[in-house]
Formats: C-alpha cells, sequence, structure tokens
C-alpha cells in the first residue's frame, strides 16, 4: 500500500473514532432511564452495573483505538509532538474502559486519572498542531486548531468549576 493510502487510512481513525463513541453516549443515555447528558458523566454509563455498560464500553474502545490509528497518520502529516498527545488520548481512552467505574474507591480513582489524562492530551493535541500548521503554509487550519484547543481547555476547566459536567 502507498504510504499516502495509509495516512488516509489512518485519518479516518480521527474520524470513525469519535462518530462511534458519540453514537454510543448518544444510544446508551436515550436507552438508560434517568441519566442526565448534562449532569451525569458519561463513564457512568460504562460504570459496572449499568445496562449500558457494553455499549458504552465498545465508544470508548472505539474512540481509544480510531485516535490511536489517527495519531498515525498525524504523526506523518504534522510536525512536532501533537501525534504524542493523540496518542497518549488514546491511549488513556482504553484506560478508561479497562478501568469503569464501581468497582472499587481506588479503581474509580485509576479511572478518574485515566479520564483527565485523555480530556487534556486532547486539549492539547489541536494547540499542539497549530504552530506546525501555521509554518507550513495552512494559517486558517492553524487557526482552527488554535481555536479548538483553547475551547476545549476551557471546557475541561470549567468541567471542575462548575454544573453541567455531563455537557462540558
Amino acid at each position: 500500500m502507498k504510504p499516502e493510502m495509509s495516512r488516509v487510512r489512518s485519518a479516518w481513525g480521527g474520524v470513525a473514532g469519535p462518530v462511534a463513541f458519540v453514537s454510543a453516549w448518544l444510544a446508551g443515555g436515550a436507552l438508560r432511564p434517568g441519566y442526565s447528558p448534562v449532569e451525569d458523566a458519561i463513564s457512568e454509563l460504562a460504570a459496572v452495573g449499568s445496562s449500558t455498560r457494553p455499549l458504552m464500553t465498545a465508544g470508548f474502545v472505539a474512540f481509544g483505538v480510531g485516535v490511536g490509528v489517527y495519531a498515525a497518520a498525524l504523526r506523518t502529516a504534522v510536525p512536532g509532538p501533537a501525534w504524542i498527545t493523540a496518542a497518549v488520548t488514546g491511549l488513556a481512552t482504553l484506560g478508561v474502559a479497562g478501568f469503569p467505574l464501581d468497582v472499587s474507591p481506588t479503581l474509580d480513582l485509576v479511572h478518574g486519572g485515566f479520564a483527565t489524562l485523555g480530556y487534556v492530551t486532547l486539549a492539547a493535541t489541536p494547540l499542539l498542531a497549530a504552530r506546525p500548521l501555521a509554518a507550513s503554509g495552512h494559517p486558517r487550519a492553524a487557526i482552527a486548531s488554535a481555536a479548538i484547543g483553547v475551547a476545549s481547555g476551557l471546557v475541561l476547566a470549567a468541567t471542575v468549576l462548575g454544573p453541567a459536567h455531563g455537557l462540558l
């Protein structure tokens, strides 16, 4: 397979993983009585004992694998460390899936650690891609990347500071 074709296929992981994740979240949230996508964390849909655990766990795994595959495309397309944070996001999401909530207080902390790492690296990825995009003659992509990174960081901070944790 030609390197360009391989990169294009890998880049589709950055679409397929998030689409599968959001689809699992939407379907799981609709299927689970009492779940609020505004107030409740997504991880509650994959908690031990939840009727939606298999569905949401599959969504986490699809996201982790998809973003991990996307990281390979990012490595060849954008100079710098953005691909590393994308790969860490994928691995951290697999950690979230592997350590579900409600097993024990200790494993809930491990789950939270993976979730925090995943969120931080998810916000960092577009920030780290912005400068190389600008340097390679893609100013609009650089601006969009920086804006998405800043917005993601603000939303991440807002989850700590206020209500609507699920939505944010």
